[in-house]
């Protein structure tokens, strides 16, 4: 499975998957995505990262831990729904923040946030799954 032309395509394999799965992720609350299919996507990427250059390149390309990263989408998710409790709404109550940067407007919003943190914890928890079961030469079971 491991073979030339799959060690050198996987790179850009990899990049591609994810730059699509923050694509997938932050189109989500308006379109088809979402955090949990961003982060289904960029797990993936990791897995194929770990099938061409091994486990622990894999976890030397994610430079965190990856349980760490999910504990981090739990904090940002649960602190995203906390935020409305601060302005006497119910919990997870969304609210919006329009930035004016020059002549664009940019909105942020908790819902927003609340994604983000789903897609760490999906990239995380995946990714401690799929590098615990891979073999130090990236051929898994």
């Amino acid at each position: 499975m491991n073979t030339v032309i799959f060690r050198t395509i996987a790179p850009l394999i990899v990049g591609t998957m994810l730059v699509f799965s923050v694509y997938i992720c932050l189109r989500g609350h308006n379109e088809p995505g979402g955090g949990f299919i961003g982060g289904l996507i960029a797990a993936s990427a990791i897995a194929v990262l770990g099938m061409s250059s091994g486990r622990d390149a894999a976890r030397r390309a994610l430079r965190f831990d990856p349980i760490a990263i999910a504990a981090a989408g739990v904090l940002l998710a649960a602190s995203s729904g906390l935020l409305s409790l601060f302005t006497g709404s119910a919990f997870m109550t969304s609210i919006w923040l329009y930035l004016e940067l020059g002549e664009t407007t940019v909105p942020l919003s908790t819902p927003m946030f609340f994604d983000i943190g789903v897609y760490l914890v999906v990239l995380g928890a995946i990714s401690a799954i799929g590098l615990g079961l891979e073999t130090d030469d990236g051929e898994g079971l």
